[in-house]
């Protein structure tokens, strides 16, 4: 059985009117005191951000009941410096983002100016194993079409600076301003994926390997393949969710590999349309097959992705979960129709922090 890993990113909030925070360093500080042998908790590149990394998991219950305990235990060591954690993926609150005291992040702002500056977007990054960096490469290809899917289930930022983008996952569009974010062309094989990385290092533009943001990557640290499209889900079930759906896809593509069958040919061209498509509409509109990259209802392409992984959900025994939790979530909404929700009731985007304040820590 493959293992599986989550990283989130949360945001440092005012618990009272809901303003991020630039806390980062004090809550990292209160942690190493509090568990001096533990390293759940990171730094991130602006200091309203805070970073947790579960184990690796098998079980998905056991995966999601660790991202409720390290959500729980941000919110209680944030809380112990008065400041709270929240899983929205943009601030609906106007901010000023500062950048960590880090040489890797000071490197980054002076580098690349105003855009890494703006940066302050908190996402979802999920680590699947793979036996090797061929079958990692081999997986990559062949799961390119499927991650807008991912995407627009995990939609979680519909603000930005006070303001509606008009998108359900703004996040994504402000991150594809690296210059070496988004998706990828084929592979073919490990040698290609590890000359491509050394190419792209070797214009000087990156520091290192680490900083090549592909949507999916062969982690650097860890034998696993790491997929990084999705915003910081606002409930704890919809991480679970993605992190279920992203092994049955890196099953599903080993398999095919194995099997001898050619990865879609999809061009970056039309990838890169079925990701702006997936972070504009969300679930609220139509997204593009992963299969013909024609438009097509939210729920239908939902479901194409649910026959595609169905075997490999069938034999890790998650499919029951994952369609009860595929069903709630296309009825409730994702955390973007959420966030409009609590606007719209409300009219503040501070009580719209708030609240989703409680329901990251439920």
């Amino acid at each position: 059985m493959r293992t599986v890993g989550v990283e989130e990113e949360l945001l440092l909030v005012d618990p009272e009117t809901g303003e991020p925070q630039a806390l980062s360093a004090a809550v990292l500080a209160r942690a190493a005191r509090d568990e001096p042998t533990e390293e759940t908790f990171e730094k991130e590149l602006h200091n309203q951000q805070l970073e947790f990394a579960t184990h690796p998991q098998a079980d998905m219950a056991d995966l999601g009941a660790e991202i409720v305990r390290c959500r729980k235990e941000a919110a209680r060591i944030a809380g112990d410096i008065g400041t709270t954690v929240v899983a929205l993926a943009t601030s609906p609150l106007p901010v000023r983002p500062s950048v960590s005291m880090n040489s890797r992040y000071q490197w980054m702002a002076q580098e690349f100016g105003l855009p890494a500056l703006e940066q302050l977007v908190c996402g979802c990054h999920i680590h699947v194993s793979v036996e090797s960096d061929e079958e990692g490469a081999a997986v990559l290809d062949r799961i390119r079409p499927w991650l807008s899917v991912l995407t627009a289930l995990g939609a979680n930022s519909p603000f930005w600076q006070g303001k509606d983008s008009l998108y359900s996952s703004y996040r994504s569009r402000v991150w594809v301003r690296w210059p070496m974010a988004g998706p990828t062309e084929l592979f073919g094989s490990a040698d290609a994926y590890h000359r491509r990385v050394d190419d792209m290092v070797a214009t000087g533009v990156l520091r290192d390997r680490g900083m090549v943001y592909f949507d999916a990557r062969i982690a650097e640290r860890y034998p696993t393949v790491e997929i990084r499209v999705s915003d910081v889900c606002l409930e704890a079930s919809t991480a679970t969710l993605l992190a279920t759906l992203t092994r049955g896809l890196v099953e599903t593509a080993a398999r095919e590999w194995r099997a001898g069958l050619p990865p879609a040919a999809h061009t970056v061209d039309l990838l890169r349309l079925a990701a702006w498509r997936a972070a504009r509409s969300g679930l609220e509109e139509d997204l593009l097959h992963p299969v013909s990259m024609t438009p097509a209802p939210a729920e239908d392409v939902v479901r194409a992705l649910l026959e595609h992984v169905g075997p490999a959900l069938d034999d890790s025994k998650d499919t029951d979960f994952v369609h009860r939790t595929t069903a709630e979530l296309l009825r409730h909404g994702n955390g973007a129709r959420i966030q409009r929700e609590i606007l719209e009731e409300t009219g503040s985007l501070g009580d719209v922090v708030l609240e989703c304040v409680r329901r990251t820590q439920s």
